[in-house]
């Protein structure tokens, strides 16, 4: 699935990169502007590395950007990079929904040649049953009871 450019790679690494609680928090927080990775590492109970770590992988999804001021590294979000990743879930759902409407018909269209066929089945069974199988009959002379 290609998105507004974007290759099966870029996209995988988009949605694993917002598959983690930690790192779509991150994007909560640098949405109202920029934040040090030394001020974001305070908010978590994990290592200063760890948190580096999980803007990295934002990063390399393309959903935060990393600037250098002195000494800190800058992080913010990526509004557009934000909006692929809706316009990727956007095509997605387009696709799957088309997928369960065809679905949906051959099912109908199933269900009711079924109807169809069923009908004139279960007459002609019904019949050869009332006709008489056999089942209801004296048996004839040679035949055992």
């Amino acid at each position: 699935m290609v998105v507004d450019g974007l290759t099966d790679e870029a996209v995988d690494r988009l949605f694993h990169a917002l598959a983690d609680a930690t790192r779509r928090d991150i994007l909560r927080r640098c949405v109202r502007g920029e934040l040090s990775v030394s001020r974001l590492a305070e908010a978590y109970p994990m290592s200063f590395a760890a948190v580096q770590k999980h803007v990295t992988v934002l990063e390399r999804a393309g959903l935060v950007t990393k600037r250098r001021r002195g000494r800190e590294q800058l992080v913010r979000t990526d509004p557009d990079a934000v909006d692929r990743a809706r316009q990727a879930l956007d095509e997605l759902e387009t696709a799957w929904r088309s997928r369960v409407d065809r679905m949906s018909g051959l099912l109908a269209d199933d269900a009711g040649s079924d109807a169809g066929s069923d009908a004139g089945s279960d007459a002609g069974s019904d019949a050869g049953t009332a006709a008489g199988s056999g089942d209801d009959k004296e048996p004839t002379e040679g035949q055992d009871r």
